[in-house]
């Protein structure tokens, strides 16, 4: 027995009548009506009643019909969601980040924009450190992160730079350069104590902070490293020290911490990137690839900054 066997039972039992049954399927009434008889005589039952105007079923057809029509609905919905996930319209994908990553506006409007785009695709996400989110997607525990800092080897992945941020300066709300009009220098920092972001595989913000401040002529005083650059506004809060954060920081409006521009040639940016692995074949993870190069696009098109 073919599915297209099934098909044609349905249609016949439907319409209650060959012809309009055969019009139905586009096809000619003698060959539907062969193919209902070799039907019957695989099942070795009578499922059509003939009556002088159509048919009718057997009580065989009845308990056939159900059956048939439930098998067909579970094949059509196997082939549709076959054919969704092929296209990337249906699936699963996890989209990991660090601790920085969602203060940027471009992060939760891309998650936006992709669950609006692809809500039969299942998306879970996940938090932790560049480290952690690497070795989590070389081993396929997720399938795209976004990331601040390099990585160290990136055999074996594709690494996407999206975005450059402005950095800025916290400071504890009641250091003498807390309050003022402008936007200060990295010069007028060089006898304060510092307090970064604890630096994985001796790169990211802590290397790019250190070279701009030599180049401003002066080595910074590090005092505190945190775990997690968010923790470094906890400890500035607390009068530990300042420290030099991404722009989109400052969303962060924590109390006893105030945020300064800063000014001058060789200032420290914070990066935004897209690691993914290399030949991935999962259209979900192609099309989420392929919305956040778009949406990169019209962030720079559209001049959108973040900062003060």
């Amino acid at each position: 027995m073919e599915l297209r066997h099934l098909r044609y039972f349905i249609a016949v039992a439907e319409e209650g009548h060959i012809t309009r049954a055969a019009e139905r399927l586009g096809m000619q009434q003698p060959p539907l009506s062969q193919q209902i008889r070799a039907l019957e005589r695989e099942l070795d039952v009578q499922l059509l009643r003939r009556k002088p105007r159509g048919v009718e079923l057997t009580d065989a057809g009845r308990a056939l019909l159900a059956d048939a029509q439930a098998i067909l609905a579970h094949v059509d919905h196997a082939f549709a969601t076959t054919r969704r996930t092929a296209r990337g319209e249906e699936g699963r994908i996890s989209v990991g980040f660090t601790s920085s990553a969602p203060f940027h506006p471009f992060v939760p409007r891309v998650i936006r924009a992709f669950r609006d785009s692809y809500p039969l695709v299942a998306l879970t996400l996940e938090e932790s450190g560049t480290n952690e989110l690497i070795d989590n997607l070389r081993h396929e525990r997720v399938d795209a992160v976004f990331i601040r800092t390099p990585v160290a080897d990136p055999e074996g992945l594709v690494i996407t730079s999206l975005l450059e941020e402005a950095m800025l300066v916290a400071l504890p709300d009641g250091h003498p350069l807390a309050h003022g009009d402008g936007a200060l220098t990295l010069a007028a920092l060089a006898g304060e104590t510092f307090v970064v972001y604890r630096r994985p595989n001796g790169a990211g913000f802590y290397d790019a902070i250190l070279s701009a401040c030599h180049a401003a002529g002066f080595s910074p005083r590090v005092g505190q490293e945190a775990p997690r650059i968010v923790a470094t506004l906890n400890l500035v809060a607390a009068g530990l020290g300042i420290s030099v954060v991404p722009a989109s920081l400052q969303r962060m409006h924590l109390d006893g911490v105030v945020y300064r521009r800063l000014k001058g040639t060789a200032q420290p940016t914070a990066p935004l990137r897209l690691a993914t692995r290399r030949g991935d074949s999962s259209a979900a993870v192609r099309r989420f690839v392929e919305l956040v190069g778009q949406t990169a696009k019209s962030f720079e098109v559209g001049g959108e900054e973040v900062g003060p």
